[in-house]
């Protein structure tokens, strides 16, 4: 009996422990299937962090770049790729590597002495020519250990542009305003001086006064357009309108004018209707065509002419036979106050601004402009305009 009980008690014995054996070995691949999933969503989750971070980081407009303690590039957003022309992976590569630019390094130099450098403008010569405001902050530790440096660049090239175009159009006003003033303040003394009691003399300096005047008038009337333009404030009544007609309107106005040089007028556009306000479109035939006639060839021909596209677009052309435009010249005319030939343009009372309008005014309505010139024998100003 004792041997039996003996023998019923190890095998009992074996039994728990395979039992707890095999119990405890489920408990264990169960706790590793638990960790390997806790980790595969850590993982998952930092992936998602970075990610988030980097998409952050790559919708900034500002360039970002981000060094370790050893100067060696750690994060690059994109707009810092695109702001120094960057190409390839930058981690892991030393500062001057990945930049090229002295400059730049010696902000960092900076920034590491001083623990900041804020708003360092940086030109980067070139086509086109390019400027950069730096900002840069050390970082450290708890114990003032330094741990990198963050800097952060701003593209300022579009404001020095604006800066520049505002600084050469005041430039260009006040030198624009001096000369009729001049003349004006300078026949009003001396007639004030005794010129008056010649009837002969006043006659003409009053003339001159008058024409300097009209020349202010139309200087200040062109400067509220073109402000009224870029200014986007413009709203164009659109419709229907047959351009031959619009010319025509335009071709009795300036038919004394065409007169006095013997040139001859010429309307093919007749039997093309466009989308467009007529107020507008008439300011731009009349700058195109005042041109024509003004530095046309005397006893010549203005032949304003539209067609239809196979785009759908109307394009209307005004060409002249006159000593033409300089191949140069021809990309900046419709810069404001630029002048192919300064003195011949004052002389026949020209703004400087009516080429620039008329580039405001198609593109309000969706076109575009270009010039086409052969020297000595005419130019031909394009326009486009939506269809009816």
């Amino acid at each position: 009996m004792f041997p039996t009980l003996i023998i019923l008690l190890l095998v009992s014995l074996f039994a728990l422990h395979f039992w707890w054996r095999a119990k405890l070995r489920r408990e264990w691949e169960a706790w590793r299937s638990e960790n390997a999933r806790r980790s595969a969503l850590e993982q998952s989750a930092a992936a998602e962090a970075v990610a988030r971070q980097d998409a952050l980081f790559d919708s900034m407009i500002e360039g970002v770049l981000v060094l370790d303690e050893a100067g060696r590039v750690q994060f690059a957003n994109r707009a810092f790729a695109q702001m120094f022309a960057t190409t390839g992976v930058l981690r892991g590569k030393a500062l001057l590597e990945a930049v090229r630019l002295h400059e730049v390094a010696e902000i960092v130099e900076r920034a590491g002495v001083e623990g900041r450098v804020v708003d360092h403008e940086l030109r980067l010569s070139g086509e086109p020519e390019r400027w950069l405001q730096l900002n840069a902050t050390t970082m450290t530790s708890v114990d003032r250990r330094r741990l990198g440096t963050i800097l952060v660049v701003h593209d300022l090239t579009r404001l020095k542009k604006l800066e520049r175009t505002r600084e050469e159009f005041v430039a260009n006003v006040s030198h624009e305003l001096r000369t009729p003033l001049s003349l004006i303040k300078g026949y009003v003394e001396t007639l004030l001086d005794g010129a008056r009691d010649n009837p002969e003399v006043a006659v003409r300096f009053l003339q001159t006064i008058q024409r300097n005047s009209e020349r202010l008038q139309f200087l200040i009337e062109d400067l509220l357009t073109i402000s009224e333009l870029e200014s986007g404030r413009v709203t164009l009544n659109t419709r229907q309108l047959s351009l031959g007609i619009v010319v025509e309107k335009v071709f009795a106005d300036l038919k004394e004018r065409a007169a006095r040089k013997e040139v001859r007028l010429l309307n093919e556009a007749n039997e093309v209707v466009a989308q467009t306000d007529e107020r507008r479109i008439q300011q731009v035939f009349s700058n195109l065509v005042d041109n024509a006639i003004k530095y046309g060839r005397a006893g010549g021909t203005v032949t304003v002419a539209a067609r239809v596209r196979d785009d759908g677009l109307v394009e209307v052309s005004v060409r002249d036979d006159g000593p033409g435009i300089p191949v140069e010249a021809l990309e900046r005319v419709f810069e404001r106050f630029y002048r192919v030939d300064k003195a011949r343009s004052r002389d026949q009372g020209g703004t400087g601004l009516g080429l620039s309008i008329v580039k405001h005014i198609v593109q309000s309505h969706g076109g575009e402009v270009w010039a086409t010139s052969e020297v000595g024998k005419g130019t031909t100003f394009f326009f486009t305009l939506p269809k009816a």
